[in-house]
């Protein structure tokens, strides 16, 4: 909790703010601080282990593009003093929920989470519970999904047979239910179990669910010897069972050998849009992964934003003794002491790990992958987009229709070039068409372009000429593809610079096409995504920046494009080669390629394989596994297997 009388103290105001002298009268002491602008409105919300170092930091040494423009807008700052490093996270997660400061990363999970609950009267029951937590009782959790939580309930009420009924039918039972004769509830609403022992199982409950079921079989093995001592062997069978059952459990789902209390997280991005998955382990039971889109402000880096999350989801979650990140994150110790105060344990952030944890995080890392892409071709997010690329053009209306043309070629050999089609929900892919380029100078990618646009533009306008002349179809399918042939994009997207846009010009231009808005995709100076300069055909420059929906759509469609390229150019140089696919791998020589061949059974047993069962080959070591499997599954290995 924060402080009871934390000291507040107020910041310099005024159009020029010194940070320097500001920084050098604060206090040493742990607290957040605040970043405000000229019209008062709310920059930024940190926390610190120094105030008087963290705050000097952003004046005294070289920052980021994003932070310097921060900073540049600062008119004031505040402080907050707190006791320690945890209260002042604490603070700094409720400040950022309630104010949501615009440079800030912010978690945003609008879905509250599942938990257990195990109420508090006389004859408890336990039961799944979403929403505030105003039901007395204790929750255990939050759980990463619905069917994490209903698999606990499963679990519990085979073991301890407490009951799950609501309070209206408990009242009013005059005889056992059904549950009590599959042997899931004592049946405490008739009085077949006495309030002592139903109490020692509630307690016995509690124990499991706080994750120390290794306290929990001792105390069970010492009652069932005690029992056996009095002869008592009815209850000692019952516990001796019960002993049973908690240790398959443990010996089925335990990681490494031990009770594992831990969560394993993972971020992946794509410009602006981040995704942090998570993990759940608790005592060693996997209750699944749940996924999470904080919003970020396109300059953010993965461990920022994978630093915010973890400091936002933990001062509201109780934090497990193990956490494992794929990447560090700024000021971990802090944080790792911080989580260990509120918690009132130990609790560990690692970012370096083997065995079986580093197995984990490899699983996570991919889904994030793949949950971002998930995210990112969902329907409504890409309206979202489609409806800011309309805003950043200037058009009247949506987009209805945007086409992206790219080139593909190795060296000038087998250039291909493609034409991917976007509409308002997304790809438009049975409308995609590739154009094998022939008769140019091998590596000219303008005469490239414009053969491939005159071809696309030209059968447009004959298609617009045969429906406007009544010719008749040799068919339903016929009519279709030449109807679709004469449809024009609303926006032309070309992959390159002032050349490539100037051809798109001069080919709308010879062919008499009006109305189609054309727009250059260059790459910046870095090459780095968010960069890209569009070029529109009025001469402007458009710099929207990484955290700009209407750029991100543009991505999305030109990724696409060159996707579809890629993969087009290497069929043709494929087909032209008529050699195996594993030539076009750096370090596979004739040798290791018949290994592959011969302990796979051929390049569609290899094309199945994964990476581990790649690298068993001889001769095959890990990183050369991971560019066999990349390759034959066209990824890009700057950016990370999925």
């Amino acid at each position: 909790m924060v402080g009871n009388d934390p000291d507040t103290t107020g910041g310099v105001t005024g159009d020029a703010f010194d940070g320097r002298a500001y920084a050098r009268d604060l206090t040493p002491a742990p607290g957040v601080y605040r970043m405000y602008a000229a019209d008062d409105s709310l920059l930024y919300v940190g926390k610190a282990a120094s105030l008087k170092k963290r705050v000097a930091s952003y004046f005294t040494k070289a920052l980021p593009t994003r932070t310097a423009l921060m900073v540049s807008q600062i008119a004031r700052m505040d402080v907050t003093v707190t006791r320690t490093p945890a209260e002042a996270l604490l603070l700094e997660n409720q400040l950022i929920k309630s104010l949501r400061p615009r440079y800030n990363v912010l978690l945003r999970d609008d879905k509250s989470y599942p938990f257990v609950v195990l109420t508090r009267e006389a004859w408890p029951r336990i039961a799944f519970h979403r929403g505030p937590r105003s039901l007395p009782g204790r929750y255990f959790g939050p759980y990463p999904s619905v069917l994490a939580v209903r698999e606990t309930l499963n679990l519990m009420q085979k073991i301890f047979r407490l009951r799950s009924c609501e309070d209206s039918v408990f009242r009013n039972r005059s005889r056992p239910c059904l549950q009590h004769q599959i042997g899931r509830c004592s049946a405490p609403c008739v009085g077949l179990v006495q309030a002592r022992d139903y109490a020692d199982t509630v307690r016995q409950a509690s124990m499991f669910l706080d994750g120390r079921s290794d306290d929990l079989t001792a105390e069970l093995t010492t009652a069932m010897e005690q029992a056996s001592e009095r002869l008592d062997f009815e209850d000692a069978a019952r516990l001796r069972d019960l002993v049973s059952s908690i240790r398959k459990l443990q010996s089925r789902q335990y990681v490494d050998g031990s009770a594992a209390d831990l969560d394993v997280l993972a971020v992946a991005m794509k410009g602006a849009q981040a995704c942090v998955l998570l993990l759940m382990f608790r005592d060693g039971r996997n209750l699944g992964t749940r996924s999470f889109f904080p919003k970020t402000n396109g300059e953010d880096s993965a461990e920022e934003v994978l630093g915010a999350f973890v400091s936002q989801y933990y001062a509201e979650q109780p934090p497990p003794r193990e956490i494992v990140l794929d990447r560090d994150i700024p000021e971990r110790e802090m944080i790792e002491e911080a989580l260990g105060l509120s918690a009132g344990r130990k609790v560990q952030i690692k970012t370096s790990v083997r065995g079986e944890r580093a197995g984990y995080l490899d699983l996570v890392r991919r889904n994030a992958e793949m949950a971002l892409a998930t995210e990112l071709g969902s329907n409504a997010a890409q309206r979202a987009r489609a409806e800011a690329l309309r805003e950043m053009l200037g058009l009247d209306e949506l987009p209805q229709r945007v086409e992206c043309f790219d080139i593909s070629h190795t060296m000038g050999e087998a250039t291909v070039a493609s034409c991917v089609v976007f509409d308002a929900d997304g790809p438009v892919r049975g409308q995609y068409r590739r154009y094998n380029i022939e008769g140019i100078e091998p590596g000219d990618d303008y005469a490239a372009m414009h053969q491939a646009l005159e071809r696309r533009f030209r059968r447009a306008v004959e298609a617009r000429l045969e429906g406007e002349g009544g010719a008749e179809a040799s068919g339903d399918e016929a009519e279709s593809g030449r109807a679709r042939a004469g449809i024009l994009p609303d926006v032309l997207l070309i992959d390159g610079g002032a050349g490539q846009v100037a051809q798109a010009q001069a080919v709308l231009a010879d062919l008499g096409v009006s109305g189609v808005m054309i727009v250059g995709v260059a790459k910046g100076e870095a090459r780095r995504a968010g960069d890209e300069t569009l070029l529109l055909p009025d001469g402007r420059e458009l710099h929207p920046g990484a955290a700009s929906p209407g750029l991100q759509f543009v991505q999305q469609v030109r990724d696409e494009a060159h996707r579809f390229a890629i993969t087009g150019h290497r069929g043709r140089r494929q087909k032209a080669r008529t050699t195996s696919k594993l030539e076009d791998i750096p370090g596979i020589g004739p040798r290791r390629r018949a290994n592959l061949l011969r302990h796979f059974g051929g390049l569609g047993g290899l094309k199945s394989a994964g990476i581990e069962e790649i690298a068993r080959v001889e001769g095959i070591n890990a990183a050369l596994a991971e560019r066999i499997y990349a390759s034959l599954h066209g990824i890009d290995t700057q950016q990370g297997l999925p």
